[in-house]
């Protein structure tokens, strides 16, 4: 178990190798390596949809026992082109990781994904169970119409000035509908109409995701490209309820209930709140969970971050 100490981030590291994966006629990912290239090899799924990985993300990890796997999503980060939502659906998200693992010429891989990217990392595991060795799961989020319905307009209950920028960023008389109001702005061609609408739309979570205010957060979450992509595909998800079924997620979890899995999860998460993470320990008996009692939703947080290094730590010495 986890003993409660921080842990600071391992060193900042370089890729040692870089690609584009063309995953069909449209879009191109993009993927890295790096770390340990004959180490336990770890997949990193970001979340949002839609916000892409960071250099950052590699930080998680001992470079000497890993090899870090990190790639976009589609539309998302650097891969191409930005914030498209052609043929992009959880259904095509792991035909891409399928064919990156086929790439790389990896067996199997530990999954470690936050918030959007623990669904999908679910999502994998439903339906490549034997490509898994385990599962390193943060801000649990299934995609049910509660959760999505709740990012739109229930954690404004807790931020409400936050909440008033993302909706008054919308004339008065759209206000009633405002995905519809937002699905004109963000898919609009020009940049002076979808600009400040994805800013607004990914300034409104990002002012949600910490216990403390984070301006850097902020600042880093409306940065344009960043925006752009984060609101566009975030928007399309939401929109189709993550293209699964109600309840489908947590049920896949029958397919990979016999590997470890260890759930980090802020006890104060007002983006995906700590329900989800609590019943989705209860459906999977080799599940750790770890509440963390001084954090929201980040994966940076103090407290969120040395549970998730420690669990990695644990993972490699029980795996590699």
């Amino acid at each position: 178990m986890f003993d409660g100490r921080t842990r600071p981030f391992y060193p900042p590291i370089e890729p040692f190798n870089i690609g584009r994966l063309l995953v069909d006629d449209n879009h191109r990912v993009y993927f890295e390596e790096s770390g340990n290239p004959k180490g336990l090899p770890v997949l990193f799924l970001h979340g949002g949809p839609g916000a892409g990985a960071a250099p950052t993300h590699r930080r998680f990890f001992d470079p000497e026992r890993y090899r870090i796997i990190i790639h976009d999503q589609r539309g998302a980060g650097r891969s191409t082109p930005l914030g498209s939502v052609e043929d992009n659906t959880t259904d095509w998200l792991i035909q891409d990781i399928e064919s990156l693992r086929e790439r790389l010429g990896i067996e199997a891989w530990v999954v470690f994904g936050g918030s959007w990217g623990s669904t999908l990392a679910l999502a994998y595991g439903a339906a490549h169970p034997e490509r898994c060795l385990g599962f390193i799961l943060r801000g649990v989020f299934f995609g049910s119409e509660r959760e999505i319905d709740w990012v739109l307009s229930g954690m404004g209950r807790f931020f409400p000035d936050a909440y008033d920028s993302f909706a008054e960023h919308i004339p008065p008389e759209e206000r009633w509908d405002l995905m519809a109001a937002y699905h004109k702005r963000l898919f609009d061609p020009d940049p002076k109409t979808h600009m400040p609408a994805a800013i607004a739309w990914s300034r409104f979570e990002a002012a949600c995701s910490t216990l403390r205010p984070s301006p850097d957060l902020v600042a880093l979450s409306t940065e344009g490209q960043f925006a752009l992509g984060m609101a566009r595909i975030e928007w399309h998800y939401f929109h189709f309820r993550c293209f699964r079924g109600e309840g489908e997620v947590l049920a896949g979890v029958k397919t990979i209930r016999h590997l470890p899995c260890t759930i980090v999860q802020g006890r104060y998460d007002m983006v995906c709140p700590f329900e989800s993470a609590y019943q989705l320990h209860k459906a999977w008996p080799r599940s750790e969970l770890y509440a963390v009692d001084d954090a929201g939703h980040a994966a940076t947080e103090p407290g969120t971050r040395s549970a998730l290094i420690h669990a990695a730590d644990d993972f490699a010495v029980k795996l590699g």
